[in-house]
């Protein structure tokens, strides 16, 4: 275990200018009147959650949207694109006149995740027959395993491209662009309010962005668990400690990091920002934390076990838990899956964060960004997430209420 180390110092002028990008375009707080809630009315409890919650936070009454929506998981881009999308654009406009909507959340039973645009008939033919030529490709003796190697990846990726597979998003993700008239599906769109991102022309303007979060998990009991949890910790600040599980030492040298020693120092480096509100624990071996070893658990974020979760905490009322791996909130209602998201839901945290399919590893939001935002407490669990998450339409989602602040400011 290694805890109290220094934070290097191009890191804390990172988190220096960080902070000052940010509060003009993000503001001191995120407010109740600012909020649009979406509720699945096909959904058993989705309306009375969603009622629940409006009352809990003072959000006026026509904010409220309920639209009739796949029970799925998973809705279709066409299911997506009429009513959903089209749905909320209407309620936006309707409140515009009064309010400055800035947030939307949803509520349980509005699906998760959007599937890719089927391929018409012509393209399945061209699917298939890509598809057969991979397959005499692997066993041709004439050419060399170099060359079968070459077309093999030559021919899947004409067939991912024909299936439309960067087409797969969050709901979440890709409803944080409803207001963007036109932009390409085909993969991530760099986030304007991500702080690196800041002083650089991008293809959309803050003004397009909304924060997307969602209350959500395997039943109804949950998510009013939730709730009552944020109002409860907010009250009195969350209290316990914070686990970070990284896997290797920190590196002396942090300049030209990237990849995954990017990510595993950011875990290093939140823990050093944290302290300054709780205890924190900082743990730099390849093993990860332990089944019962971390006890009083407030804040953890920590890598990799792949949709396995691990039971090491005891979580605190109002604990925000985030694990980097793929595909970590894939599920929310299937009760035998043990992706992190779901586990963590269930055995008591308040947030979490997690990706419905594969985000790569610089898809994920960065650690010392969200966490030192966070724990400064002028921005919301929210906002925190909007400003250090890297790309939208995309796959990642943010599990909790977006009004959440856990710390006074400091």
């Amino acid at each position: 275990m290694i805890s109290n180390k220094k934070t290097p110092k191009y890191f804390r002028i990172l988190i220096i200018c960080l902070f000052f990008f940010s509060w003009d375009e993000v503001g001191f707080g995120l407010e109740p009147a600012e909020v649009l809630v979406v509720a699945n009315k096909k959904m058993v409890g989705s309306v009375d959650i969603a009622k629940y919650y409006m009352e809990q936070r003072n959000i006026p009454e026509s904010h409220l949207l309920s639209v009739s929506l796949s029970l799925k998981e998973t809705m279709s881009r066409k299911e997506y694109k009429t009513i959903l999308s089209i749905s909320v654009l209407k309620a936006l406009n309707k409140l515009q006149s009064k309010y400055r909507i800035s947030a939307i959340v949803l509520i349980y039973g509005v699906p998760l995740k959007i599937a890719p645009t089927l391929p018409n008939l012509e393209e399945q033919e061209l699917i298939q027959q890509y598809k057969k030529e991979r397959n005499e490709i692997a066993v041709n003796p004439v050419m060399s395993v170099a060359d079968i190697g070459r077309k093999k990846k030559e021919l899947s990726q004409k067939i991912t491209a024909l299936l439309n597979i960067n087409e797969r998003a969050a709901v979440d993700s890709e409803l944080s662009l409803v207001k963007a008239e036109k932009y390409s599906l085909d993969g991530w769109i760099k986030n304007p309010y991500f702080l690196s991102f800041q002083g650089v022309t991008l293809d959309i303007n803050k003004n397009q962005v909304l924060l997307v979060s969602r209350l959500d998990g395997p039943d109804a009991e949950t998510v009013y668990r939730v709730i009552n949890d944020t109002m409860k910790a907010e009250q009195k600040g969350l209290q316990g400690k914070a686990y970070f599980d990284a896997r290797w030492p920190l590196p002396a040298v942090q300049n030209d990091l990237s990849g995954y020693r990017l990510y595993d120092a950011s875990l290093h480096n939140s823990g050093v920002v944290v302290e300054k509100r709780m205890e924190v624990v900082i743990d730099d071996r390849e093993e990860l934390f332990q089944t019962q070893a971390c006890p009083e658990a407030a804040l953890y974020c920590g890598w990799y076990s792949l949709a396995q979760y691990i039971d090491s905490f005891d979580w605190q009322t109002g604990a925000i838990g985030y694990h980097i791996a793929s595909s970590e909130c894939s599920t929310l209602r299937n009760k035998s899956s043990s992706v992190w998201c779901l586990k963590m839901l269930e055995k008591g945290v308040a947030a979490t964060i997690g990706p419905v399919y594969e985000p790569y590893i610089q898809g994920f939001p960065l650690p010392v960004i969200f966490f030192s935002h966070l724990i400064d407490g002028y921005l919301s669990l929210g906002e925190s997430y909007l400003v250090s998450v890297p790309y939208l339409s995309w796959q990642m989602v943010l599990i909790g209420d977006p009004l959440y602040q856990p710390f006074p400011p400091s």
